[in-house]
């Protein structure tokens, strides 16, 4: 199964992408939802306005930024990369060390956890071509001794963190299980769409775990450790940790994860028309995407479009639903997505969403409304 995907994946980044994730219909006119938050301001997290997406490849300039300490200056002169820890054989490579590898090439959507989280944050999401060289070949080569169980990344951006009244500088750090880590398409990646990684984005080199939200994609890398227990840093044990209440027998009990993989998820990203024919435009995302469906005014589901001339396995699916020629007045429009094993995006009122405690992994159904002249 991982071959022949590997296999598809590397036909798909062969072919030319094209210039647009919505192809615009001669005459088109935006539409604007009722409920459409504030087009973002400028500022360092630079938030997608899904108003203006235009292309299934999200250019770099566009692409969110979220830090959680420094944006570090980093020397590529200077700039090493330390596998240590349970090894056999510890490494230390430069980036002309990484770049002598074999190359290879991923397109994913990558997208923070606390996207949709809260009203005005929602456009904290991107889809890019992340290239670079294999984790799981290294990690091999410095070879994993018996009783590692866990790999842990660390960036250069460093911040002060305080616990029980004791100050520590900590650099950022998320860890993967050995299993998680050895999966064949996650990158030690430096280019991004073609060219070096922006500074915001990672530069020399950043961690790219397809399929999983953002905080697991570790920016500005600098040292790989492999350990016999669990890391029980911030962003693993007291950050980004998902807090649910669930029912067993009757009893109320909270459940508590570190956020992962990510959920899956679609949005009504924009309505346009051409005359008095009007469309509906979205994406669908976090899994492998089967079905997505549209729902007006809460009518029946209706099936949506898919773009298949853009599509990758761990990236975004591009949607349509034409919706003809609706009546004058304010409508709602939401969508659902379906993934390859019959999950279904749950709405707004499902337990799993109402029990959260937590704006984590927000992925319920986004009910938007609009009106009609």
């Amino acid at each position: 199964m991982q071959a022949s995907t590997g296999l598809v994946g590397w036909a798909l980044l062969k072919s030319p992408l094209l210039s647009y994730a919505f192809p615009r219909r001669t005459g088109e006119v935006l539409v604007p939802f009722l409920d459409q938050p504030p087009r973002p301001p400028a500022s360092q997290a630079n938030l997608l306005d899904w108003n203006y997406l235009d292309s299934w490849i999200t250019p770099n300039d566009k692409f969110f930024r979220v830090s959680h300490y420094n944006m570090p200056e980093v020397s590529v002169a200077d700039w090493k990369l330390e596998i240590v820890g349970m090894v056999e054989s510890p490494l230390t490579l430069t980036l002309s060390d990484i770049k002598e590898r074999q190359r290879q090439s991923v397109i994913s959507t990558l997208e923070c956890a606390g996207n949709h989280g809260f009203p005005t944050f929602t456009g904290a999401i991107g889809t890019a071509r992340w290239s670079g060289t294999a984790l799981a070949p290294i990690l091999k080569e410095a070879g994993i001794l018996e009783g590692g169980i866990e790999v842990v990344f660390f960036g250069s951006d460093e911040g002060e963190e305080e616990v029980r009244k004791i100050k520590m500088l900590q650099n950022f750090a998320r860890s993967l299980s050995v299993a998680d880590a050895m999966r064949p398409e996650n990158l030690l990646c430096y280019e991004m769409n073609g060219v070096p990684l922006p500074k915001g984005n990672g530069f020399p080199v950043r961690l790219i775990i397809p399929g999983w939200y953002g905080i697991a994609n570790v920016k500005w890398l600098k040292r790989i450790e492999v350990r016999d227990t669990r890391y029980m840093g911030r962003f693993m044990a007291r950050d980004y940790v998902t807090i649910r209440e669930e029912n067993r027998d009757g009893k109320s009990v909270w459940m508590e994860t570190s956020v992962g993989q990510a959920q899956i998820k679609s949005l009504a990203a924009k309505v346009t028309r051409v005359g008095e024919k009007y469309r509906i435009y979205g994406a669908a995302w976090g899994r492998p995407i089967k079905l997505v469906e549209v729902r007006l005014d809460n009518g029946p589901w209706l099936k949506a479009t898919f773009d298949l001339t853009q599509e990758a396995e761990h990236a975004w699916k591009i949607w349509h639903y034409d919706w003809g020629n609706p009546s004058a007045g304010e409508h709602t429009v939401v969508s659902r997505a379906v993934d390859v094993h019959g999950n279904i995006q749950p709405r707004m009122d499902d337990p799993a969403i109402t029990g959260k405690r937590t704006y984590w992994e927000s992925n319920g159904q986004v009910v938007r409304r609009i009106q009609i002249n």
